[in-house]
């Protein structure tokens, strides 16, 4: 019996010494498995440069607070105001129509700026980046650092700074514009589209819409610098070996006469019309509202505002 059996298992290894050999000299076929990621291919960073996390925010502006009071009737075209601290939606009005936003386009100009900033901090200024009205002020030949150009960006609306900050991006102004719209695809917004860094008409189609702008207005005050900028009514650049003396005032008037008011940005184009991005805090609330195409920015953005903090139970601060 024993015999038997150590035949068997003989026989057993020996087919499987055999079995093996022929998985090693004949081909195998195998099936090609095909793994998708549920991401989307712009979400990629080696695909979308500008893909610095995945944290993309969604805020959720369907369900509007409501108070029974009258809602402010407004000229402008489209509104969306929104407290970060409550995570509701205070006031809204076709949020997600795309319009022209002019030079609010800034804002992501700024933050392309911030994310590539220059090892040597040096910005060189061009003859053909001084294009036409609002302006810093500029000369070419001057050198200035990526800070001193985002006060001239943000307070005058300098559109001669944006087109230095563009100049000197890395692959230059077309990589720029390219950087700003793939930020918004990194951000998660489908409603916008920039074709130059000031957000002048003429270039092609360049929109927007108030929900988009929220979620990058949202992301740009992530930078502390920025924040700085754009809660600085006046500022004084000192002459250097490289450049002139500036003095600069912040066109958003809302800093001097809405107590709380910290900027950040004013647009206006024949097209684009009135525009206004507002940051505010009150108490423990941190507003962001957005217009666009108003016929009387700074009197319906008060007006907003007011019925924005009513419907948090807030009282809100005497203003001019």
């Amino acid at each position: 019996m024993g015999k038997i059996v150590a035949y068997l298992l003989s026989l057993t290894f020996l087919l499987g010494l055999i079995i093996a050999f022929l998985f090693y000299l004949l081909p195998i076929q195998t099936s090609k498995i095909v793994v998708r990621s549920p991401l989307p291919e712009f979400l990629y960073s080696f695909r979308n440069k500008q893909v610095l996390s995945l944290e993309i925010w969604e805020p959720d502006i369907d369900e509007v607070l409501d108070i029974e009071i009258e809602k402010p009737d407004i000229t402008a075209k489209s509104v969306l105001v929104y407290d970060l601290t409550t995570k509701k939606a205070l006031f809204s009005k076709d949020p997600k129509e795309k319009l022209p936003i002019a030079s609010l386009t800034k804002v992501m100009t700024a933050v392309i700026a911030l994310e590539n900033k220059k090892e040597d901090n040096s910005y060189s200024v061009a003859k053909e980046n001084l294009v036409g009205e609002n302006a810093m002020g500029l000369t070419p030949g001057e050198i200035l650092t990526l800070e001193e150009l985002l006060y001239g960006l943000i307070l005058p609306s300098g559109n001669d700074a944006a087109e230095v900050l563009a100049a000197n991006f890395p692959q230059g102004r077309n990589a720029f514009i390219r950087a700003m719209n793939d930020k918004t695809k990194a951000l998660g917004l489908k409603d916008t589209n920039f074709t130059n860094p000031s957000g002048l008409q003429g270039d092609g189609d360049q929109y927007s819409s108030a929900y988009d702008l929220l979620v990058i207005t949202n992301y740009a005050l992530k930078y502390p610098v920025l924040q700085k900028v754009a809660s600085t009514f006046e500022e004084y650049i000192q002459t250097t070996a490289t450049h002139k003396a500036y003095y600069l005032q912040n066109e958003t008037n809302l800093l001097t006469s809405y107590p709380g008011v910290k900027g950040i940005k004013t647009g206006y184009t024949p097209e684009a019309e009135l525009c206004l991005i507002t940051y505010l805090e009150h108490n423990q609330h941190k507003i962001i509202a957005v217009m666009l195409g108003s016929t009387n920015r700074r009197a319906e953005m008060k007006e907003i505002l007011d019925y924005s903090l009513k419907t948090l139970g807030e009282i809100p601060p005497p203003h001019q």
